[in-house]
């Protein structure tokens, strides 16, 4: 699925602007440094961001030769190739200077929109820090060469993991999908609630939550982020873009952009590891292509939300649990953006459901806590 055209006129001082953005980046991070107290400290920040002795021990982002790149991809050779984009194409390799193997997003130079792409994933990435957000451990812009490096996910996507699946690849279980879930959402949380000022996503989709060892989810590819709405202001006006089938549907016909546009767009990546299906698959007939629009009849019949599972999941799943799940979910994709929840209030229910393991030799489901509990009830954010 490709994102939302919108226009965008050329600059012939395109080079300039990367170059001052790229030290203006470096000029805030030192800035931060400097003046940490400036920043909105919160504890539920990444375990590492914090060393026993008060310094953040996160590798301030560095750059890069683009020799050095293409020697780490064996010249981006087909072999290496991980997967392509809007963006351009993401190749693995191996860094030699710090003996770590990467994901190496290289630019399509073709495209201007990639350029401020670019430079939104540098700013962003330098200065929001969370364990469900994709590390970058540098970039390089030599010449007209734009190329940002990650750390390695192995896994891949979440994508990878519920469409198209090969005969190879393991399924993905009841318990695993709502570790995704939850992970996913509280990587959200962290950039709506404790980032300062608050991110809005833009571009969340199953093809941009990237999974590490035991399935650990991590946000990536902020090119399209925005600083949300401060103060008295109530949402960010803005050229529409991002992908069919996300996007709220008062940001697609208004182009005024909330923290409630990315709750809708989680909703459909909720709805896609419940139900196994694709947020837009032109395979389907018609009445099934678009998966809210398929799902939103089924809301309203609790007797159909098993039929809403997996298949895939044959049948393993605590019914209680795929209730829930698929409540939070509909919250989510409520046509009226105030009646969505806020992160903060899907990040407790996931998380709960998240900690119900589902046993399916024994039909059972097993709290991981330590005494049992109820689902919260998530309320309405305004």
């Amino acid at each position: 699925m490709g994102w939302i055209p919108c226009s965008g006129g050329s600059n012939s001082n395109t080079k300039k602007k990367i170059k001052k953005k790229l030290e203006e980046v470096q000029d805030m991070r030192d800035s931060i440094k400097a003046n940490p107290g400036k920043l909105k400290k919160n504890s539920s920040m990444n375990s590492r961001s914090s060393s026993k002795n008060g310094d953040s021990d996160h590798i301030a982002a560095q750059t890069f030769p683009f020799r050095e790149l293409a020697t780490a991809t064996r010249n981006f050779r087909a072999e290496c190739l991980l997967g392509e984009g809007g963006f351009g194409r993401v190749y693995k390799g191996h860094l030699e200077t710090i003996n770590q193997t990467v994901a190496i997003k290289q630019l399509d130079r073709n495209g201007l929109q990639g350029n401020r792409e670019f430079l939104v994933e540098v700013l962003m990435l330098s200065l929001l820090h969370h364990s469900n957000l994709v590390n970058l451990i540098g970039y390089c812009a030599d010449g007209d060469q734009r190329l940002l490096v990650y750390e390695y996910m192995p896994l891949g996507s979440l994508e990878d993991h519920l469409h198209d699946i090969s005969p190879s690849k393991k399924r993905l279980d009841w318990n695993t999908r709502m570790k995704i879930a939850a992970g996913a959402a509280k990587g959200l949380e962290y950039l709506h609630d404790k980032a300062n000022p608050p991110v809005i996503y833009r571009d969340l989709k199953c093809s941009n939550i990237l999974l590490g060892e035991g399935y650990h989810p991590k946000l990536s590819d902020f090119g399209l982020a925005k600083v949300g709405p401060v103060g008295e202001n109530t949402h960010v006006s803005t050229r529409v873009m991002g992908t069919y089938g996300y996007c709220a549907p008062e940001y697609a016909m208004t182009g005024q952009l909330t923290l409630k546009s990315d709750v809708y767009s989680f909703g459909v990546v909720l709805l896609e590891i419940i139900t196994g299906r694709k947020a837009i698959d032109n395979s389907k007939c018609a009445a099934e292509q678009n998966l809210v629009a398929w799902a939103r009849p089924l809301f309203k019949d609790r007797r159909k939300f098993t039929q809403m599972a997996d298949p895939m999941l044959q049948g393993q799943y605590p019914s209680r649990g795929i209730y829930q799940a698929l409540a939070v979910a509909a919250m989510c994709v409520q046509e009226q953006a105030n009646m969505r929840p806020v992160i903060a209030d899907v990040v407790t229910a996931l998380s709960y459901l998240a900690s119900q393991r589902y046993a399916p030799n024994t039909q059972t489901v097993q709290n991981s806590r330590l005494g049992p509990g109820t689902p919260p009830r998530t309320r309405r954010g305004i």
